[in-house]
């Protein structure tokens, strides 16, 4: 019977923990979409570069994961405002850069990308009470991480490579510059993110619809 009533309280907890969510206003929505940008950017000097490719391992995508599942639509917002102040000017991109210039390098395809999934990821947060146990939620991380952020940014970088460059490359050696080398990161990223959006969201909506807690 304690057993019970503390798995209860659990529940509520989470519960209570993303209410605010839906009853905060626009400005401070705003200033959260704020500092989970500022977090990407903290995120993003987390690097390490590699001798072949001009793509580093950061840890932003983490960042944008934890803004849809903490924000849900609004981590979208977060991740446009990381874009477009960075694209500004504010060195907050990897390497402590800033500047339409990296939107238009060989990484910006990545960083549009973190707009796209974490709307993606966030509308799914907000909607579908049943995208939220681990297997649900880590599928659709899976499908952001690997095909809505890498998708443009392959597509960015072999533009890059092919008109800045003048490089001719495979698809293969594409890979190997733009996916291979981060798949066991992202995936560890991904699964830590996945087992927090388990963890900590709730699987009542706030409109009263309750789903099984599994």
């Amino acid at each position: 019977m304690e057993v019970s009533l503390y798995i209860d309280k659990y529940k509520q907890i989470r519960y209570n923990l993303l209410k605010w969510r839906y009853e905060l206003d626009v400005a401070h929505k705003v200033v959260l979409a704020l500092g989970f940008a500022c977090l990407t950017g903290l995120l993003a000097q987390v690097r390490f570069y590699l001798p072949w490719t001009p793509v580093p391992i950061t840890g932003q995508s983490f960042g944008v994961l934890l803004s849809a599942i903490i924000l849900g639509r609004w981590g979208g917002i977060s991740q446009f405002l990381y874009a477009g102040i960075g694209a500004a000017g504010v060195p907050w991109f990897a390497g402590w850069k800033g500047g339409i210039g990296v939107i238009s390098g060989p990484t910006g395809g990545y960083i549009i990308g973190f707009i796209i999934a974490s709307f993606f990821l966030g509308y799914f947060v907000d909607k579908y009470i049943h995208s939220m146990g681990f297997l649900s939620i880590l599928g659709l991380m899976l499908f952001a991480n690997f095909v809505l952020i890498y998708g443009p940014g392959l597509l960015q970088l072999y533009i890059w490579l092919s008109f800045v460059k003048g490089l001719s490359l495979s698809l293969r050696e594409l890979l190997i510059m733009g996916v291979i080398p981060f798949i066991v990161g992202d995936m560890t990223k991904v699964i830590t993110a996945a087992a927090i959006a388990k963890a900590i969201t709730p699987k009542r909506a706030h409109n009263g619809e309750v789903d099984t807690d599994k």
